[in-house]
Formats: structure tokens, sequence, C-alpha cells
């Protein structure tokens, strides 16, 4: 089912809202990325899909199953190994599910995310890159039918982003999840979502929204006129915001 937000809105306490009148539908299946100025919003409304926070006023529909949640930082178990995270992950989802079939699965969602050598390590052991997808198959184990996403990759040097990103989209389509990602990235909005949608500074509401094509993915020189057009209206959401 799609995820749609209608007339949303959030504040905490007596404070000025949060988030105003958020409009959105988001197809099965999509990519969406999520963009906006520091303090915007974007993650309360991430919470909020996840079912983390209560909206204030406005409504709601997400898949029945709930969604998903990546963080920025992998927030790995230190004491359990790469298998061991996704497999408690798995113990979590599933109840009922055996030692050996977690294992199994466990496996092959270390090979999904090219990390089929890595299992007996622990997280000390990896890379800051190895252990974001260790946290990208412990995410899949709840297997969700939408994944959130709060900046999974902000963390990580310009390479082994771009490496994600190519990770990320061959899994997507793969699994055919629907992914919202936050991101304060301009180019990496352009490079993984299908669609770009820009949150206004507080109190946050979708005030602009791009589709990014095919050709936008294959042609460097569109995909940089369109990361130029998206850039100049963020900035003018960030500049309002210092107002």
């Amino acid at each position: 089912m799609p995820v749609v937000l209608e007339n949303l809105g959030k504040r905490f306490g007596d404070g000025a809202p949060v988030l105003d009148d958020v409009n959105a539908t988001i197809a099965k299946g999509e990519f969406v990325a999520l963009l906006g100025a520091s303090g915007c919003g974007k993650s309360t409304l991430l919470n909020i899909m996840a079912g983390l926070e209560k909206p204030t006023s406005g409504a709601l529909e997400v898949p029945s199953d709930g969604a998903a949640f990546m963080f920025q930082d992998a927030s790995l178990f230190p004491w359990l190994t790469a298998r061991g995270n996704i497999e408690l992950a798995l113990q979590l989802a599933d109840k009922s599910s055996t030692k050996a079939s977690r294992r199994e699965r466990a496996n092959e969602l270390l090979e999904l995310v090219h990390l089929g050598g890595a299992g007996d390590k622990r997280p000390h052991e990896l890379s800051g890159g190895m252990r974001q997808r260790v946290a990208l198959a412990r995410s899949l184990a709840q297997d969700r039918q939408l994944l959130l996403m709060d900046e999974p990759f902000a963390a990580l040097d310009a390479i082994t982003r771009d490496l994600l990103h190519d990770e990320l989209e061959r899994i997507w389509k793969e699994t055919g999840r629907t992914i919202v990602f936050v991101t304060h990235n301009v180019r990496e909005a352009v490079r993984l979502g299908q669609r770009v949608l820009l949150l206004s500074s507080r109190p946050g509401r979708v005030v602009a929204e791009w589709d990014v094509t095919e050709e936008h993915r294959t042609d460097a020189g569109r995909a940089g006129e369109l990361t130029g057009v998206i850039t100049r209206r963020l900035r003018e959401e960030i500049r309002r915001h210092a107002k």
C-alpha cells in the first residue's frame, strides 16, 4: 500500500509547530529522497511514519506491518558478530523462528549486502562502510515493505558513500522496498531518489518536489542541472530560516 500523509502536523508541548500541513503520497516500491534545512522536521516526520511519534494533527497511512528504520549511526551491538546482529533482528521480528532458519536468512542478507565473508566479525573489526552494510541488512531483516533511512551515509567518506549508493540502489531494485531517504546532500538525493521532496524551514511542509528521470541517471549534465535547481531552492529555505 502507498504511504499517505494528509495535513500532518506536529508540535511538542506548547512550542511552535515543527511540522504543519504536510501532504505527500509515496507509491509502493517508490524511492523518495527528503531534503530540507537543519531543524525543519525531517527526522520528526520519519519518526511519525515509523510510529515512534504521534502527529498532533492530520492523518497518515502506512503499511500495516509498520516500517523498518535505519539511522545515521549503525548502532550495532558490539558484543555480537555481524551475523549475530542480524539474527537478533530476525528473532525479534519472528519469535517462532528457529536458530537454524535465522542463521540461514542472516547469511542470505549478508550476501545481499556483499558481506558474505564478514559474518563472524564484530563491529570493531569492520570499517564504517561495512558497519552500515550490516545495519542495512539488519533493517531488511525486519521484512517490512517500508524502509525509512535517516542520513545513513552522512558520516562516511565520499568514495565509500558512492559505493553504498550503488549497493542501496541494487538492493532496492532487488527487494522492491518503499524507501524514504532523508539527506542534506542534494547530489545524493538526485543520485538515489525517483522523486525529491523539499521541506520548508520550520514549520516543515512540502513546498517543492522534482521527478528524477532515467535521463538524469544516465546524463551527468542533466543530473547537474537538476542538482543546481534543487540546491538554489534549498538555499532559499535556509536563508528564510536564518532571518
